[in-house]
Parts: structure tokens; sequence; C-alpha cells
């Protein structure tokens, strides 16, 4: 049984990876500091499962602040690093708030892996890392020099910090970069939830471009199942530096999204067509070829299959 520690085990992406994680009979000690990104209930409810279990330590506490990391006594074998203050478009707005949520406290935590003498460290990064690359798919030997929004100048500083941290400590790190990842619990704020939600109520939705834009959407328990790849590999291998893309090698068109998602849900959707937003990108288009050799990844679950599960849960949360 290995012991794991992951931040940000309350969002999205933590409370499914943590939850599978705990089934697999491991043991997990979970941070989050319930930022006020969207509400601390939806929050709270991701986390009712793990909270249940016995093999389950959570911490509320902010990665900012250093100290507070020496609260967490127990044993702790793999970091998972999921914590981050998200969105493109409002770390445009607040890029001193992104810096400090994200590379400071990235910071902190390698500190933390050096003192505690910690040598395993999985970092979540971004496909926003890639800006406008013209070259698809996006492979992780491609050059990043050139971000196009605060959120993902963040996500490449995270990565050179945790570069600098296996040269200097030989920490092994494993930096994922996740591709527009969907799937129930998903955040309030991204696409799909708000669509289905506008859709739902009757409302308009934005579509912001002319429907040509593609995002490579992911679902979560293909993520998941990928991340617990790179959890096993960093645990069998040393001298372990890695960036790899964790996606769906499928990107799908907004027009298309839309039309899914008014199928799934047996209802049209009112559209109002907007301009592009800034630090938008064109398209995300993951290669996977690395995580399939190294991790033996396979995202096996469609768009509309997706939406799905998506939809059903949806519907549960307001009954």
């Amino acid at each position: 049984m290995a012991s794991y520690l992951i931040t940000g085990c309350a969002g999205f992406i933590g409370s499914h990876l943590t939850e599978k994680l705990l089934e697999q009979g491991n043991y997990v000690v979970g941070i989050d500091n319930f930022d006020s990104f969207y509400g601390r209930s939806i929050k709270e409810r991701n986390l009712s499962t793990a909270l249940k279990m016995q093999n389950f330590t959570f911490y509320e506490l902010d990665l900012k602040n250093a100290e507070a990391l020496n609260k967490i006594e127990d044993r702790v074998d793999v970091i998972i690093h999921l914590a981050a203050k998200a969105g493109v478009l409002p770390s445009l707005k607040d890029p001193i708030a992104y810096i400090n949520d994200n590379i400071i406290a990235t910071q902190n935590l390698l500190n933390f892996c050096k003192e505690r003498a910690i040598k395993k460290f999985i970092f979540a990064s971004s496909s926003s890392i890639y800006g406008n690359n013209k070259s698809i798919p996006f492979r992780e030997t491609d050059s990043v020099e050139q971000p196009i929004s605060t959120y993902a100048a963040t996500k490449k500083a995270c990565e050179l910090l945790t570069h600098t941290a296996h040269h200097l400590y030989k920490t092994d790190v494993i930096n994922l970069r996740f591709f527009t990842v969907f799937g129930p619990r998903q955040r309030p704020d991204l696409a799909i939830h708000k669509f289905v939600k506008l859709i739902d109520e009757g409302k308009e939705i934005a579509m912001y471009g002319d429907g040509s834009t593609g995002r490579d959407y992911t679902f979560v328990n293909d993520t998941v199942q990928g991340i617990i790849g790179a959890c096993q590999y960093i645990h069998d291998n040393s001298s372990v530096y890695e960036i790899v893309n964790l996606g769906n090698n499928q990107p799908v068109k907004l027009s298309e999204l839309i039309a899914t998602i008014e199928k799934v849900m047996n209802k049209k959707a009112a559209i109002k067509q907007m301009a592009m937003q800034p630090g938008d990108v064109d398209i995300t288009f993951a290669g996977i070829e690395k995580a399939k050799k190294l991790f033996g990844y396979s995202p096996a679950t469609s768009l509309e299959e997706g939406i799905s599960h998506f939809v059903k849960w949806y519907n549960e949360q307001k009954a």
C-alpha cells in the first residue's frame, strides 16, 4: 500500500483521483484550501465519499503558506500536485493571484519534498502551455516558449521549477499536461457545464468565434487512469524527469460539441455568437504516444458517452 499526498483533492479531478486511489487500498493525505473560485459546498460534496473512508486524512490549508505544511505528519511516498488557480480569462484579470497560487505554492511544495525527503512528484500541467502551436498533434518535444495567457505561463514556470528540483535534489518528476478534462463534478465555469445548465434552463449560450475552434476533450476517468499509470511508472523507476500529454487524441470542434450536447439532452440550444476571447487558443490536440508507451495510457470514452455521464450527474445534482 502506497501513501499519496494529493493537493486539490476536493476539486473536480482531485476528488475522482482520491476516491480511486482509496478504493485500491492506498492511503491518501488530501489538501485543499476551498478557493472561492467556485462554491465551497460543491467541493465539500466532491469530498464527501473520501471523508467516510478510514485510509483518508484531510487538511484544509493554503499552499501559499509554507509553514502550514508543517501540520502534515503523515508518511508520504508520492505527491500528486493538482491544486492551482484555474482559468485562462480570469488569469488575465488578476495575474498576481495566479503567480502566487500556482508558482509560489508549487515552490513551497517542492521545498516540503526536500525537507521530508519525498522523492516522487507528479505535477498537473496543462495543454494551455502549447499556446497557438501550429504543429499538430501537440507533442512534448514542441517549443512552449510563447504562452498566450498568464495561466499558461504559470504552468510553464512550474514545469521549470520541477526540473530544478529534479536537478538539485534528485526528485523524480512527471509533469502531466491535461487536455480539457470533462465529466461529472466538472467546474461550473467550464464550457460543457455552462452549456448544459443554460440549455436546460432555456437560456442563450455564448459561442465564441465561428464554432471552428477545437478542443481535445478528455473524460475524467481516462485522465485518472493516466495519473495512476504515472504513479506506477514513477514508483517503478528512478532518475525520472518526464513531460507527458494526457489527452484524448481526438479534437472536437465547438460546433460539434454543442450539437452533441443537444443530442444527449434532446433539446436545441439558443446560440449567441461572440468574438473570440483573448488568451484562447484555436485548437488543442494531444499526441499521446509517449503516455501509451510509458503508462499504457489508453483513453476509451467517446465524447457522446462522456457527455451522457455528465448530463446524468447534472440532473442528479438538481434533484
